[in-house]
């Protein structure tokens, strides 16, 4: 779910990562700028050309792929403790999102050909490049007033369409799913189990009508405190 990842970065002195791991985030925050900054460029272009949205998942497969799933370390940076985050918020909102890459996108033939996979690109590219830059010039505390203001405003319009595009490729693909029973287990069998990934997707989309808004308010929420209150950003450094 294209979702805040809730990464509060304000430490305490006795909590302070090492130089090292400042180095390591930066870099990692950095080159996720430039790969997300490629994958809207390809999209870009894409669309420039005049090219149809049938053959879009063709050329940017393998940066989604790389980009999307190298997120999965951020899990890994909440679990060792050099980036203070609720742990299981993180392992959702990342698994959401690789779920939709991976489990919908990569694994099936008619989720790339609906009209909602431009509208998750282009959501997810400008909302990660704004997310991870903010990230990597916090680190350094080199954040500009208009960087804060653009993660804190472009949310309103990003989320909702990231959110659309996500149930439409999840729509689209569902209806394969259910024609071919991928990844499904039908009775009997020598486990005596049966799982239906048709409903499971479906399962994931209805959960969207919950936690979704949470998500969304949550940002709202930030927003009036960071750039409607008087806490300085600088000092706040949480998502």
């Amino acid at each position: 779910m294209a979702g805040t990842k809730s990464e509060s970065r304000n430490l305490t002195n006795s909590n302070k990562p090492s130089a090292l791991s400042n180095v390591y985030l930066f870099i990692y925050n950095f080159i996720q700028v430039l790969g997300w900054s490629y994958l809207l460029y390809q999209v870009t272009q894409h669309y420039m050309a005049g090219k149809s949205t049938d053959t879009l998942w063709t050329e940017v497969k393998l940066t989604v792929l790389v980009f999307q799933n190298a997120a999965v370390l951020e899990i890994l940076h909440v679990a060792v403790g050099i980036v203070k985050s609720n742990l299981m918020l993180t392992i959702f909102q990342v698994f959401s999102r690789v779920m939709v890459v991976c489990g919908i996108l990569l694994a099936t033939p008619t989720a790339p050909l609906s009209n909602g996979l431009p509208l998750a690109l282009v959501a997810w590219s400008v909302t990660e490049v704004i997310r991870y830059l903010y990230y990597a010039l916090n680190i350094v505390s080199l954040v500009p007033y208009l960087l804060i203001w653009c993660r804190y405003t472009f949310f309103i319009a990003l989320y909702p369409i990231g959110v659309t595009g996500e149930l439409l490729c999840m729509y689209a693909a569902q209806k394969f799913v259910g024609e071919t029973q991928l990844w499904s287990l039908t009775l009997p069998n020598k486990w005596n189990f049966t799982f239906s990934y048709h409903y499971f997707i479906i399962y994931i989309m209805l959960l969207y009508i919950p936690l979704f808004p949470q998500l969304y308010l949550h940002m709202f929420s930030q927003r009036k405190k960071i750039i409607g209150g008087t806490t300085q950003i600088s000092k706040k450094k949480s998502s």
